[in-house]
């Protein structure tokens, strides 16, 4: 528990700094660009890719700015192209799904056990059941009749989910861009 206190007080140290804030500053811009490319399926199923950086965000500095960028992220992509109408319980989705990966990846090395966790995590709690709940909520029909398909849908993309980001993540590593990223932020 201690652990994840300190993750928390350095994320959001860390946050003050100048650098850090460009630097998460250009992955919530990408995380909004890239949410505008995807496929809708149905009402109540899409396919995106804007993870991708919400997952390097919370990698790279921590729950709190993972937190922030997915809130933000939620909000700015609904201001600039809204689809449908506004409801909040997406955004805190979105910054759940920013907290975890903070957690689990944050100043830890990169390994496809702590993806695969991670990225379980998030489409278990968040994608499936909270999003699931939120849909209930803004379109009226019963959790359970549309569980299944959800639960299809994410069989299906968390394998994808999973090795687009640890594949995006090792080859921006082995081209020393995430420690460019860590070591500007953090001199």
């Amino acid at each position: 528990m201690r652990k994840m206190k300190t993750q928390f007080t350095d994320s959001y140290y860390e946050l003050k700094d100048l650098k850090t804030l460009s630097a998460a500053a250009m992955l919530l811009a990408i995380t909004v660009v890239l949410g505008f490319y995807r496929l809708q399926l149905t009402d109540y199923l899409r396919i995106g890719f804007d993870p991708v950086a919400k997952e390097l965000t919370g990698m790279l500095f921590g729950p709190v700015t993972g937190c922030l960028v997915g809130g933000l992220s939620d909000v700015i992509a609904y201001i600039v192209k809204p689809v449908g109408g506004f409801f909040p319980g997406f955004t805190i989705s979105a910054m759940l799904g920013g907290i975890i990966y903070g957690v689990i990846l944050y100043k830890k090395p990169l390994s496809l056990k702590r993806v695969i966790i991670a990225n379980s995590i998030v489409a278990v709690t968040v994608n499936l059941f909270l999003n699931t709940l939120w849909l209930t909520l803004l379109y009226g029909d019963a959790f359970f009749a549309l569980l299944p398909a959800r639960a299809a849908k994410q069989l299906i993309m968390l394998p994808v989910d999973t090795l687009l980001f640890y594949m995006t993540a090792k080859i921006l590593s082995r081209a020393n861009l995430l420690a460019a990223m860590r070591g500007s932020a953090r001199q």
